[in-house]
């Protein structure tokens, strides 16, 4: 039986959905968006409408009788490298056939129209994903358990009866009818999830805290960190843009499970297409009785807010978020009190990151042993990444607990761009560290992880090869954190400024024989006096790249000499005039005219005038330019 079915405030009446005899889905997630999807939208459905064949966006009784087209627009696919990404389901003489198409443009659209939709035959050559046939990036998805992402790229996020047809608001009905809260939080907990922001802290018994937490006037808030700004990470925004629905639904178990009656869902401004599509969902939920008052004639009231963050980083704490919320400057307190004590406007507050709210209802409807039966030890269920960095198959990867990183970046991932050699791997972010090729079999686990001196933090997974500096990565990575600390506290205000000018200084060739005593030195401090776990965890690239890689630093305070070649002040291009055959490619590139030749001889570079960007050693295709 659906939700709709068994909701006492009934939803208005709709014609019924019917099954097309082709369907198109198309990536309009913010990736894909910006590979073009839309235009590839509005050329399929002109491509139809010329073909003869009548294309609608949502298919139902009263616009079609089968013999149509529908076209959706989805969330994220996870296959962010090969965006636009375009689903064509096929069902002709019973059979029903999907490929998926990959760097799909509107050029690309009249012949999958011709050959595929109306001569139903593929076109091998541009598929990514057939179930029919073997491609390479089917590997993408053979080692994933997609959870949290079961819905993202399947349902059109901006229509509630898309969820609801994947048998969505049926946990929270569940939740209502058949569970008291403490149930709920005996389920949570015997699932082993762990809080997906960071700190993987057991959300049972969280929930379990904040319910047992009194209240002066009964009012208790639930509040979802949507507040995703590690570089790199983008694992939150696909599910808010994907999966709205998803979110709301673990909220309001949520909600329930601690006593809250109302609830907050706080996304930063640079998500625009996040917030308008948890708008659009917010409005229909509320229409169709899943959020609001008497929810499902249960007697139980949840009422949800979209708080818009300003940017700052610092608001990805739970305090800082809460200040923010409340109109103050987003800066984070001491603790005790915890949140769950006293929260938001002084009233008991519970907190989690959009991805353990997503896994909330799967818990409910599938059972809490189903989810631990996946993952590692303590390490229970899937952990999203977003792969990113020098790696072949970028995108969103959702991992059982326990798979090696050698597993996500070589399997997933498809290993390094042009197989050039690996040189580490940042996990967690600024909050995170480095690991070298040596820690590729550590298992994607938090106790494992929190070993090795880097986290799991909230998914960011960085991929680095040879032409990446280590230096100038903890550089760049204190420097976002320096710039974000909020200030409140000398030793993050203070301690990350200094060490970043230390940074600089030897990036810049200027490093002095004491600087890494000194880094270590002002790195612990750091850690162990600031505030809160942003100025906590800052030093951690700093120290894991000391920890691995310390004679890259020695290398450049004694050397003088960047490996990497990254650091511009530490690297001397040339040519090798065996190598080089006057193809003149390195002087069209040069933005300087540092480079003189005749064509068909070999060039040189004019050390004097070379600013030493580049450019000629990565437009070179004969291995002439070299760094030294």
């Amino acid at each position: 039986m659906g939700v709709a079915e068994t909701i006492k405030k009934p939803a208005p009446t709709r014609p019924r959905r019917v099954t097309p005899e082709v369907e198109i889905g198309i990536c309009l997630g913010t990736g894909g968006i910006a590979a073009g999807g839309k235009e590839v939208f509005a050329a399929f459905r002109e491509g139809l409408a010329n073909s003869g064949i009548y294309a609608v966006v949502k298919p139902r009784e009263d616009t079609c009788a089968g013999s149509c087209a529908s076209i959706t627009g989805t969330g994220c696919r996870g296959m962010c490298a090969m965006d636009v990404l375009v689903d064509v389901t096929t069902r002709k003489g019973g059979r029903e056939s999907t490929v998926t198409y990959g760097t799909v443009t509107p050029a690309m659209v009249t012949k999958i129209i011709e050959e595929h939709i109306i001569g139903g035959e593929p076109v091998h050559k541009w598929i990514v994903l057939s179930a029919d046939e073997p491609t390479s990036h089917n590997e993408f998805y053979r080692y994933q358990d997609r959870l949290v992402l079961r819905h993202c790229g399947k349902i059109d996020p901006e229509d509630i009866d898309d969820y609801l047809e994947e048998g969505g608001y049926l946990a929270l009905y569940k939740v209502l009818t058949e569970m008291t809260p403490s149930q709920v939080h005996e389920e949570i907990l015997a699932s082993g999830l762990r809080g997906r922001g960071g700190a993987g802290f057991p959300t049972g018994l969280k929930w379990k805290f904040a319910a047992e937490a009194p209240s002066p006037d009964g009012q208790k808030y639930f509040i979802c960190n949507g507040d995703e700004g590690d570089p790199g990470a983008f694992m939150d925004r696909s599910v808010l843009e994907g999966d709205p629905h998803c979110v709301f639904e673990g909220m309001a178990i949520g909600g329930y499970a601690i006593g809250a009656s109302e609830g907050y869902i706080y996304v930063r401004a640079e998500y625009p297409l996040a917030i308008k599509r948890l708008k659009i969902a917010l409005a229909q939920a509320e229409e169709r009785g899943f959020i609001g008052d008497d929810i499902m004639g249960t007697g139980f009231s949840f009422h949800l807010k979209i708080k818009e963050g300003a940017g700052a980083f610092v608001c990805g704490e739970e305090t800082a978020l809460m200040q923010s919320i409340e109109g103050k400057r987003g800066m984070p307190r001491l603790r005790p009190p915890f949140p769950a004590q006293s929260g938001l406007w002084a009233r008991p507050t519970n907190i989690n990151n959009v991805e353990t709210l997503a896994c909330v209802p799967w818990i409910i409807v599938n059972g809490a042993q189903a989810f631990a039966a996946r993952g590692y030890e303590k390490s229970k269920g899937t952990k999203v990444f977003a792969l990113t960095g020098k790696v072949k198959r970028s995108g969103l990867a959702e991992v059982p607990m326990g798979l090696t990183l050698r597993e996500v970046i070589y399997k997933i991932g498809g290993g390094i761009k042009n197989d050039k050699p690996f040189k580490a791997v940042q996990m967690g972010g600024p909050s995170g560290g480095c690991l070298p090729e040596a820690l590729l079999d550590t298992r994607v686990d938090y106790e494992e992880l929190n070993k090795t001196g880097a986290i799991v933090g909230s998914g960011g997974m960085v991929v680095l090869d040879a032409d990446n500096c280590i230096v100038d990565t903890a550089k760049f990575f204190l420097k976002f954190t320096q710039a974000e600390s909020c200030g409140k506290c000398v030793p993050c205000r203070v301690g990350t400024k200094r060490m970043l000018e230390i940074l600089e200084r030897i990036c810049e060739g200027q490093g002095r024989p004491g600087d890494i005593a000194l880094l270590e030195e002002l790195a612990h401090n750091v850690k162990s006096a600031s505030l809160c776990a942003l100025g906590g965890t800052a030093p951690n690239p700093v120290l894991t790249s000391l920890r691995y890689f310390r004679e890259e630093f020695e290398e450049h305070i004694f050397e003088h000499k960047c490996r990497a070649g990254a650091c511009a002040a530490l690297t001397t291009y040339f040519i090798v005039p065996e190598a080089c055959t006057g193809c003149r490619a390195c002087a069209r590139a040069c933005p300087v005219n540092a480079i003189s030749g005749e064509k068909k001889q070999p060039h040189v570079i004019d050390p004097e005038i070379c600013i030493r960007c580049g450019a000629c050693y990565d437009k070179c295709r004969f291995d002439a330019v070299r760094r030294q």
